[in-house]
C-alpha cells in the first residue's frame, strides 16, 4: 500500500467541472444540488478516475457514495447489462441507501439497472429480478454468497469493486464471505475500500485484495462547535437500575424531538426501551436478533416521529442515515474510541449541532479517562454527576402513532391512496397525516395521536384500491408518567 500523496485540495471549494467527467453527468450532479466536492469526494474521485485502487478512511456522512458511486459509472457499459460493478455493505440499510444514491447519480446513463440483495428477504424475487441481468448489485456479503452458491448470478465480469464500511463487515463476521466474493471477480478489477477506522484487519485486507492502493484519510474527529460532549456519573459503582433511570432523566432534560441510545448488548437495548416506555417516553429496541419485517416497522416508527426513541445495538445501527438527531445517549460507555467517535457522529451532521450524553460509573472513569486522553475533542467536556441534571416539569408525549396497513406496492398501493382514504367523506384533516411508507407487503402511515381512532375506523371501513385491507396500531407499550 502507498504512501498517502498529498492533497490537491484540502477543502470543499472544488467544484465536480474540474474532474474529466462528461457534461451529461455534471448536469446531473448540479440538478442533485452536489456543488462542490467533500474533502473525501475530492481526496478520491481523481485516482479512482484513473482506475487506481483506494483505500479511504471516510465516517458516514461524508460523501463516500457519491465518490465511488461516480467512479464507478465512469467504467460502466449501458449496452452490457452483465455485472459490471458490484458493491458490499453490512446492512440491509446501508445497501437501500447506497442504491437510492447510484440510481440518482446514474440518470445521466440510459436504463442503468441497480439491484439490491440482502437477507431478511425471500430468494425468489431476486432471482427472478437477476434473470434480466444488472449493472450494477448492491449487496450483503451473505447474501451474495448465496447467489453465487446457487449460480443465479455472475459476476465474473466485475470492473469494479466497492467494499463499503469494511470495517464493520469484518466486525460482524463477514471475512470468509467477503473472500469467497472477491474469488468470483477477475483479477483485474478496481477495489475501492472504504472504512471509519484502520484497524490491523483491514490493512491486511487491503494488502490481500488490492493492487498498490493509494491510502487517503478525511479527518473522523468531531467538531466541539458541532457536537457538546458531556459525561455523566451515575454513581459508584455499575447498578443497571440507576443506569436506565439516568437514561429517562436525561431525556427529560434535553427533551429531544429524536435520540438514538447505544446499548452494548441485546437485552440491554430490550431493557431500557421496556422501561423508558413504561414511563411515557415511547422508546423501541434495535438489536441483530430482530427479523426483518420487525425491524423495518421499528426504523419506520422512529423516522415517522411516532417512537422518538430508539434504544440500538452498534451491529444494528451500522448503516442508519439519520438526518436530523439532535441527541445521542451512551447508556453504555463503548469500548473503545473508534466506537465512541462512530456514535456521537450520529449527532451534529449537516451543519446542525448535537448533544453526545454518555453515562459512567466511579468504576468506569479509567475509560472515561481514556477518551479524553486520545480524542483532543472530549478533553474539554464537562464531567458531572447524574444528579445535577435538571428534568424538565413536563413528560415527554408522543404527537404520532403509526397504523399498519396490510397491503403494499404488490397490491398497486401508493400515498396517494392511503391519503385519500383518510381524508375521504368527513375523515381525518390531512394536516393530522405524517410520513407515509409504502414497503413490498405493508404500507405504514403516521398519525397525530388524537385522530387514531378516528384514522383506524376510516380504514377498516372502507376500501382502497377496491380491497379490504387488515388494520393496526403499532407502537411500544407505555403508560402515563410513573
Amino acid at each position: 500500500m502507498s504512501t498517502p500523496a498529498e492533497p490537491a485540495v484540502s477543502a470543499t471549494g472544488t467544484g465536480f467541472s474540474t474532474l474529466p467527467l462528461p457534461p451529461a453527468q455534471l448536469q446531473n450532479l448540479t440538478d442533485m444540488g452536489y456543488l462542490h466536492m467533500t474533502p473525501v469526494q475530492a481526496l478520491s474521485l481523481p485516482m479512482a478516475l484513473q482506475g487506481k485502487d483506494l483505500i479511504a478512511q471516510a465516517k458516514t456522512g461524508s460523501g463516500k457514495t457519491a465518490a465511488f458511486g461516480i467512479a464507478l459509472l465512469e467504467r460502466l457499459n449501458p449496452r452490457d447489462f452483465g455485472t459490471q460493478a458490484l458493491i458490499l455493505c453490512p446492512t440491509r440499510e446501508l445497501c437501500t441507501q447506497v442504491a437510492t444514491e447510484i440510481r440518482k447519480l446514474a440518470r445521466y446513463l440510459p436504463n442503468i439497472k441497480v439491484v439490491v440483495l440482502c437477507g431478511g428477504q425471500p430468494l425468489g424475487p431476486q432471482i427472478a429480478s437477476l434473470e434480466h441481468g444488472a449493472h450494477i448489485i448492491v449487496a450483503t456479503p451473505g447474501r451474495l454468497r448465496d447467489h453465487l452458491e446457487k449460480q443465479t448470478l455472475s459476476i465474473a465480469r466485475v470492473n469494479t469493486l466497492v467494499l463499503d464500511e469494511a470495517d464493520r463487515m469484518l466486525d460482524m463476521g463477514f471475512s470468509e464471505d467477503i473472500g469467497f466474493i472477491i474469488g468470483n471477480t477477475p483479477p483485474s478489477r478496481q477495489t475501492l475500500l472504504f472504512s471509519a477506522t484502520f484497524p490491523a484487519d483491514i490493512v491486511a485486507m487491503s494488502a490481500q485484495y488490492q493492487r498498490s492502493a493509494e491510502q487517503l484519510s478525511v479527518e473522523t474527529q468531531h467538531s466541539e462547535t458541532t457536537i457538546a460532549q458531556q459525561f455523566y456519573c451515575v454513581g459508584s459503582t455499575d447498578n443497571e437500575e440507576r443506569r436506565v433511570a439516568a437514561v429517562l432523566t436525561l431525556l427529560r432534560h434535553f427533551q429531544p424531538a429524536a435520540c438514538v441510545v447505544f446499548c452494548n448488548t441485546r437485552q440491554g437495548s430490550v431493557d431500557v426501551a421496556r422501561f423508558l416506555s413504561q414511563r411515557g417516553v415511547p422508546a423501541l429496541p434495535l438489536h441483530g436478533e430482530l427479523e426483518q419485517r420487525e425491524r423495518d416497522q421499528v426504523l419506520i416508527q422512529f423516522r415517522n416521529g411516532s417512537a422518538p426513541v430508539l434504544v440500538a445495538t452498534d451491529v444494528a445501527a451500522r448503516g442508519l442515515d439519520i438526518e436530523e438527531l439532535p441527541l445521542v445517549i451512551n447508556a453504555d460507555l463503548p469500548r473503545d474510541l473508534d466506537v465512541y467517535t462512530h456514535r456521537i457522529g450520529r449527532t451534529g451532521r449537516a451543519g446542525l449541532s448535537g448533544v453526545a450524553a454518555s453515562l459512567f460509573f466511579e468504576n468506569e472513569r479509567f475509560r472515561v479517562d481514556a477518551l479524553r486522553e486520545r480524542d483532543a475533542h472530549t478533553a474539554g467536556a464537562p464531567i458531572q454527576a447524574i444528579g445535577m441534571v435538571k428534568e424538565s416539569a413536563r413528560s415527554a408525549v408522543t404527537k404520532k402513532q403509526t397504523l399498519d396497513i396490510g397491503g403494499g406496492r404488490k397490491n398497486k398501493l401508493r400515498p396517494g391512496d392511503i391519503l385519500g382514504a383518510l381524508t375521504a367523506e368527513n375523515g381525518i384533516p390531512a394536516t393530522a397525516i405524517g410520513r407515509i411508507d409504502i414497503l413490498e407487503h405493508a404500507s405504514y402511515v403516521a398519525i397525530d395521536a388524537e385522530w387514531v381512532q378516528k384514522a383506524m375506523q376510516q380504514l377498516e371501513t372502507r376500501r382502497i384500491k377496491a380491497q379490504k385491507f387488515k388494520i393496526r396500531r403499532l407502537g411500544p407499550a407505555q403508560r402515563d408518567g410513573d
